[in-house]
């Protein structure tokens, strides 16, 4: 197969049916493509039935390149990530992997459209994150939440606003910014660069003024952010964590014992905003976020340095923190039931206090004249208020 006949065969199953989301490359079967959340065949020419493992492999592979990371985590781990562009038609996250002894490709379309703030109806705080001019933020929140769409929606805004250097470190690059008032220089992991950490050591020397790091993903790449971060630079990177509070414990974790005390200090100094996401299905479909929002303050620099208490803890101080556009999970999740875009049980199962948000949705439930929850027969679980730990998205 030529690269010509690869991108013959992209083109065509993109043409093929309307709403087209996922192509998938599998053996035994025929080129087939998601539309409306099911997989259908697709015909080409010359006819393909089953496609052949020689057919698969050399179709992951003319996508792989001379990528040798690429390769090396394919033999070594069974699957890779990469992007693709199909001229200036398409743009795909990539993933191949193995089964059986065979190759499989799925191919993700790609939205070629960058997110706006407006169009994705964030709240104000976006703006602010966009005009700040050095420092941290980071958005949590676990795989497939939208933390790549909401940054992509910052760098947009920086985009029309700043006439400033932004480099990011991508893997893989999903939107690609144009140029306008800002220069945009967006880099690929294994393409332009081989690790994370050593790629913003070079963007130091590359002098941006703004820095999207894909992923925190070790101790090394946060230590470099932090020093960015001091050194006047506005660093935007992402954590698997599901709240701030447990995103500032995994950054103080990231170090040893004795340098704790040093990296509270400076996330004082350099933290202004964690975003925590979670999607949720929309009623009538689709999904909607969740945002849980902090913002730097003096009762939170506090927190940062000597850890939470019974008293004092993340959840109350942005559960107060309206003023400063700070808000809860649970919060937010109320204004969107309220908003009737989600379920009782769809809000109950994505809080993160059950008892409260309860509460919450009895008060706005007894606004309507409807009947309410008898919150005394609540397990003594779901009294505790037990933060939301797992299970989400």
């Amino acid at each position: 197969m030529k690269r010509t006949e690869i991108d013959y065969w992209i083109a065509t199953m993109l043409e093929s049916h309307s709403n087209v989301s996922d192509l998938n490359i599998t053996v035994g079967k025929s080129l087939q493509v998601e539309s409306a959340g099911i997989l259908v065949p697709v015909e080409v020419e010359p006819p393909v039935k089953e496609l052949t493992p020689f057919q698969t492999e050399t179709f992951a592979l003319n996508l792989i390149g001379k990528n040798q990371r690429l390769l090396k985590d394919l033999v070594e781990k069974g699957s890779c990530d990469l992007s693709y562009a199909l001229s200036d038609k398409a743009r795909f996250r990539v993933n191949v992997f193995t089964q059986k002894g065979y190759f499989t490709t799925v191919l993700r379309k790609l939205e070629t459209t960058v997110p706006s703030i407006e169009s994705m109806k964030f709240p104000e705080a976006f703006g602010m994150m966009a005009a700040e001019l050095n420092g941290l933020v980071l958005f949590t929140g676990a795989t497939g939440t939208g933390k790549t769409t909401s940054l992509a929606a910052l760098l947009n805004r920086v985009n029309q606003e700043r006439a400033v250097h932004v480099v990011t470190l991508e893997d893989p690059i999903e939107y690609v910014h144009a140029q306008r008032k800002a220069t945009f220089n967006q880099r690929e992991l294994g393409n332009d660069f081989e690790t994370f950490a050593g790629g913003m050591r070079a963007a130091l020397r590359q002098a941006p003024k703004v820095i999207l790091v894909g992923e925190m993903r070790d101790r090394e790449t946060m230590e470099i952010a932090l020093t960015a971060a001091e050194t006047g630079h506005l660093v935007l990177s992402t954590l698997h964590t599901i709240d701030a509070g447990q995103t500032m414990n995994r950054i103080i974790s990231m170090f040893d014992q004795e340098e704790q005390a040093q990296i509270r200090n400076r996330l004082v100094d350099t933290i202004r905003w964690v975003v925590s996401q979670r999607l949720m299905p929309r009623v009538g479909g689709g999904r909607i976020p969740a945002m849980e929002i902090l913002r730097t303050s003096l009762r939170v620099k506090d927190l940062i340095l000597n850890g939470e208490t019974e008293d004092k803890t993340y959840y109350s101080i942005l559960s107060q923190g309206a003023a400063l556009h700070m808000r809860t999970f649970d919060q937010h999740i109320l204004d969107i039931y309220e908003q009737g875009l989600i379920t009782e049980e769809t809000a109950i199962i994505y809080c993160s206090q059950r008892a409260e948000l309860k509460r919450g949705i009895d008060r706005i439930k007894s606004e309507r004249g409807e009947s309410t929850t008898n919150l005394t027969s609540l397990s003594m679980e779901e009294q505790e208020d037990d933060r939301f730990a797992s299970g989400y998205g």
